[in-house]
């Protein structure tokens, strides 16, 4: 299921908080900042081994060889410089392909799982952090609090295949009488339950009991514009298929979704004991995808929504009955696309069916094999992958989404040391005050934008992150600063209520400067996604951010070598410091995509392709065509750069 890309403010989710913690920490393995910082503060005391170690490659003739005296030989160091080296395609000049230079090796080493669309570092950090996950859900422990108990019991309970399997259909058959039904698993429906059924009534209860979000989505959250209240949202939802795009495509992915609900209905009516009806089974879900097709096709874009206001309605009130709040006639509800909700009227006369459907679909996979091999089925059509993840990893992936704060406090209790979280917080001062130190570079922004800018505090969660790495996890927490300042962060002030605060001059040169960036990014063309070009304004936050990230990292760096000085090289690599930090900060987004899904997300996902998002940010910044000597006009140092912070 889609979820709605609510505007806002954005809320991590746990996934997000572990995987980028485990992304600093294994880009720290990459990189060995750490592991040369600590050796830095050893050889105060106590020199390591040192040596003079070359290997041939496209970087030979760039370097002034009289700087690399020291190389460190430890064992620590031995193995970061061995997995970069593993990485690395050295028969590609960075200054042509930075991308291909850093990742290339990687490329050629990984393979992407049958169970998976998609492989990269960021999936290998996925794996390692339900790994961890398991053996935590796993391992009773007499301290734990009520929330985590719970946890681990749901995870027990998701565990006990023998169980599923003799329960069968049986809790989808309770869950469907308990919501009025299914038409289309029923033979007498519009004479029985179709007399009492209502729409609203039915959309309170899926929200309120279930937790899903048919045609509207209602949830509370902190005002934009007063961050001290919180207040009702109402929005548009996810649909059946991963995203409205889907539905407009030319390939088979309708054909297959209309197949996996034709076979659940089947097995529903085959349990029900009813007489099988394969015509009207299959014309019936076809309205429910025509519905969703009416649906898809009134959704708004990923782009940003306008925000409106409504009263209350009868389906608000029986949403907030269920913990006993009532809502007052004069209560303010924002409502984001405010147009979709006017052009659903025109489309919900076939709705019955499709608000159990939508129920159903996400119960799939709670359920017994013939269920799951159904839902197999629809996803090789989708995503082309020919194997489905092991079970437990379904049940980690349910729990975390079911109860993200246990789940977030049991992996945060694992894994977190002190040393860790002090080492981040110094470092998140110096890239908050690399940030700060940036500002007075922009000739776009006047003086009293840059005030305001400063009071901004920034977006990030101190609990994703575990080493102190200035080319991973630097450019990570760099990312999440500038998020506060992108296209959508820089309309709220410092206490996060949305407010104009900028000029006219610095809003003006604002958008100058990010429409350089749509125009440069909406150039690259994916091959891998049909030669589709990346959409630089479904992308333009992300992409902002990715550059501010890996500039606000650099500077950051740059004064601490300026304080503990510079570290001892690693052998076999003929790079100096700013380079590697360059190397590792590409290296974090190694990865390969299957075509049919590459096909898609370059349509839904507002972050570039992961080789785009390295060249993008490599392109617009002078100090790494400096790091690496690229000629003007290279691929990698081309005339045109854009740069927002």
């Amino acid at each position: 299921m889609e979820k709605s890309s609510k505007p806002g403010k954005h809320r991590w989710t746990v996934a997000e908080i572990g995987l980028s913690v485990l992304l600093l920490l294994v880009s720290c393995a990459l990189a060995g900042l750490v592991v040369l910082y600590t050796s830095a503060v050893r050889e105060q005391s106590s020199r390591p081994n040192v040596a003079s170690v070359s290997r041939g490659s496209s970087l030979e003739g760039q370097q002034d060889h009289s700087s690399f005296d020291n190389v460190c030989t430890t064992a620590d160091c031995v193995t970061a410089a061995a997995r970069l080296l593993q990485n690395m395609d050295d028969s590609v000049k960075p200054c042509d392909n930075f991308y291909q230079f850093a990742c290339g090796g990687w490329l050629e080493r990984h393979v992407i799982p049958e169970t998976s669309s998609h492989h990269s570092v960021f999936d290998i950090l996925r794996d390692k952090l339900e790994i961890v996950l398991k053996g935590t859900l796993e391992t009773p422990n007499d301290q734990d609090r009520d929330a985590i108990r719970k946890a681990k019991v749901l995870y027990s309970s998701c565990m006990n295949e023998s169980l599923i399997e003799q329960r069968d259909s049986q809790p989808l058959l309770k869950l469907i009488e308990s919501i009025g039904d299914w038409p289309v698993a029923s033979d007498d429906w519009s004479n029985t339950t179709g007399e009492f059924w209502s729409l609203e009534d039915t959309l309170a209860t899926l929200t309120a009991r279930f937790h899903k979000k048919v045609v509207l989505d209602m949830y509370v959250w902190t005002d934009d514009r007063d961050s001290q209240r919180h207040i009702i949202y109402i929005d548009q939802p996810g649909l059946g298929m991963p995203s409205r795009d889907y539905y407009f495509n030319d390939g088979n992915y309708k054909k297959a979704y209309l197949h996996f609900m034709a076979s659940i209905a089947k097995i529903t009516r085959e349990d029900r004991n009813l007489t099988q009806d394969d015509e009207r089974v299959w014309e019936e879900m076809v309205q429910v995808l025509e519905l969703e097709t009416d649906i898809a096709n009134v959704s708004d874009s990923r782009n940003r929504r306008p925000q409106e206001k409504c009263m209350t309605t009868i389906f608000i009130q029986g949403v907030l009955s269920s913990v006993s709040l009532e809502v007052q006639s004069e209560e303010e509800v924002v409502v984001y696309s405010a147009p979709y909700l006017e052009k659903m009227n025109e489309v919900l006369s076939r709705h019955s069916n499709y608000l159990t459907w939508q129920l159903v679909i996400d119960r799939v996979n709670s359920l017994s094999r013939r269920f799951k091999d159904a839902r197999a089925r629809y996803r090789k059509n989708l995503y082309g992958t020919t194997v489905e993840d092991a079970w437990w990893r379904e049940c980690v992936r349910y729990v975390q989404n079911s109860m993200e704060n246990a789940v977030g406090a049991l992996y945060v209790r694992e894994t977190f040391a002190g040393e860790s979280k002090r080492m981040v917080s110094d470092l998140i001062v110096k890239i908050q005050q690399a940030y700060v130190e940036t500002l007075e570079e922009l000739s776009w922004m006047d003086v009293t934008s840059k005030e305001k800018a400063r009071e901004k505090p920034p977006f990030f969660s101190k609990h994703q992150h575990q080493v102190l790495n200035f080319g991973g996890i630097g450019m990570v927490i760099g990312h999440e600063i500038t998020h506060g300042f992108d296209d959508n962060g820089r309309n709220f002030d410092k206490d996060g209520n949305m407010l104009n605060w900028w000029s006219n001059y610095s809003a003006e040169h604002f958008k100058d400067q990010s429409q350089c960036m749509v125009q440069q990014y909406g150039n690259f063309i994916w091959k891998l996604a049909g030669g589709q070009n990346v959409s630089g304004i479904s992308t333009l936050g992300e992409n902002i951010a990715d550059n501010g990230g890996v500039r606000q990292a650099y500077k950051a760096y740059l004064k601490w070598v300026e304080t503990a000085g510079e570290e001892p090289r690693l052998p076999g690599l003929d790079m100096d410091h700013k380079q590697l930090f360059f190397l590792n900060f590409a290296q974090v987004w190694c990865g390969a995509y299957r075509p049919e899904y590459a096909s898609q997300t370059i349509k839904t996902d507002s972050h570039s392709p992961l080789e785009y998002r390295v060249l993008g940010s490599l392109q617009n910044f002078e100090a790494f065509s400096e790091a690496f000597q690229c000629p003007r006009g290279s691929t990698m140092n081309p005339e045109q750069k854009c740069r927002v912070w």
